[in-house]
C-alpha cells in the first residue's frame, strides 16, 4: 500500500528544495531512512550534500528529524516507522566553528 507523508522543510533545506512542504509517496511499511533516500533522489545533489553526512552516510549530524512531532533519536532512529498522513520535519543543525 502507498502512503502519503507530508514533509516540512525549514531553513536551508527549504531554500534548496524551493518548497516549504512536499507530499512524499512511500510504500508501506515506510521508515525515515526510506523517506530520506527518496528525498535525496527527488531533489538536487546540493540538497543531498547538505542533508546527508558523506562520511557517515547519515542525515542525523546535519538535521534534526521529527516524525509526528517527536525527534527520531527518541524513537527508533532512521528505522522509525512513518504512518500514512504523518508529518516528517527536517530542521537544519547549525554548526559553528
Amino acid at each position: 500500500m502507498v502512503i502519503q507523508v507530508n514533509v516540512r522543510f525549514l531553513g536551508v533545506f527549504q531554500r534548496l528544495c524551493g518548497k516549504k512542504q512536499f507530499q512524499l509517496e512511500l510504500e508501506e511499511p515506510a521508515t525515515v531512512k526510506q523517506a530520506i533516500t527518496k528525498l535525496t533522489e527527488t531533489f538536487s545533489d546540493e540538497f543531498k550534500q547538505v542533508l546527508v553526512d558523506s562520511q557517515l552516510n547519515d542525515p542525523r549530524p546535519n538535521a534534526l528529524i521529527l516524525v509526528g512531532g517527536k525527534e527520531i533519536n527518541a524513537l527508533q532512529g532512521l528505522e522509525t516507522e512513518i504512518k500514512d498522513t504523518e508529518e516528517l520535519v527536517l530542521i537544519p543543525m547549525v554548526h559553528g566553528g
